[in-house]
């Protein structure tokens, strides 16, 4: 039998042999061959082992998506710009000189002038105020409007859902555009407010299906079970245990339908039913300058740039927020 070696105190390393019918085994372990803990605790858990949530683990995806960092960087520009354009354009955006009409870029003015000599860098920075006002404001009412009504339809069900399925599906019938020419033709106001009406009036039933089957998926899960078991009101349901955990796939459709609202509302704008001079638009200009594209072409180029990168802009936000947000995709 083979002679076993005892624990060796000075180098902090042991041995244990042994002889089988199959041959030998040793096990050794040193002390530099330690486990290594990290600070956050085992996979799925926080600081001090709490497990991480949806929107923890959300939030760090988001982070590390170059995606995600670009478009935020560029819709931050544009927020920026819209509530303080002055930051970077000094002029008037109704200030025209006809003399200059469809002169191309000269000293303080790079992109040049529109057909009644107004200044088309000025009127593409205050352009942005419009289109980010109305894709917001629009954004909010269609999420409120349809994320109620949709919630309420797949929490209680029976005839909430019935009513509700029956409403969306006549709503859905409607020609976006074609409902906007009818609607907006008999209004006679130049603000945003009359095409943002419209927006929020079709684009609620989108938001609603959404809410609706994210609700009737959260209600069957075992805790929404267990509270009302617990006898939890409706109320008490609806706000702490479904909403937060069926509020995920809003955000995301929201988020994407955003670009969506603002490419709507130029086109409105552009047909002549949207928004109206004196406002700036990117719709107007757009609508401007189609007809000297010809002699004139930075005047469509610019404004029209401007409205592609914006929708770009919120598209590729929507899609970043999607990817962190959908478990399956883990």
């Amino acid at each position: 039998m083979p002679e076993q070696k005892p624990w060796d105190e000075t180098t902090g390393s042991g041995a244990i042999s042994g002889a089988g019918a199959g041959g030998g085994m040793d096990l050794a372990m040193d002390e530099g061959t330690t486990l290594e803990k990290t600070p956050g605790g085992p996979e799925g858990t926080g600081p001090a082992g709490k497990p991480r949530s949806l929107w923890s683990d959300a939030w760090r995806d988001l982070r590390r998506n170059p995606v995600f960092i670009i478009s935020s960087l560029v819709i931050l520009f544009l927020v920026v710009i819209s509530i303080w354009p002055s930051l970077i354009a000094d002029q008037d955006p109704l200030d025209c000189d006809l003399s200059k009409a469809q002169e191309g870029s000269q000293p303080g003015h790079p992109f040049g002038f529109d057909g009644q000599g107004c200044d088309v860098y000025t009127r593409t920075v205050y352009g942005a105020r419009t289109s980010v006002t109305v894709g917001v404001l629009s954004t909010l009412g269609v999420s409120l409007l349809g994320g109620v009504l949709g919630g309420l339809a797949g929490f209680f069900g029976r005839g909430w859902d019935a009513v509700l399925s029956r409403i969306t599906d006549v709503f859905f019938g409607i020609p976006v555009v074609l409902g906007g020419l009818v609607f907006l033709s008999v209004v006679t106001s130049s603000t945003v407010w009359p095409v943002i009406g419209f927006i929020v009036l079709l684009g609620w039933p989108q938001i609603a299906r959404i809410a609706r089957g994210s609700v009737i998926t959260a209600k069957q899960n075992d805790y929404v079970q267990a509270a009302r078991a617990l006898g939890a009101s409706n109320s008490r349901m609806m706000l702490r245990h479904i909403m937060p955990n069926a509020i995920a796939p809003v955000i995301v459709v929201a988020t994407i339908a955003l670009g969506t609202y603002i490419s709507l509302e130029a086109t409105l704008s552009y047909l002549g039913v949207g928004l109206k001079p004196p406002a700036v638009s990117w719709g107007i200009d757009i609508s401007a300058a189609s007809q000297y594209v010809r002699n004139a072409p930075h005047m469509l180029l610019w404004p029209a740039g401007a409205l592609a990168v914006t929708v770009l802009a919120f598209i590729m936000l929507g899609d970043a927020v999607r990817d962190a947000l959908d478990p399956k995709l883990r």
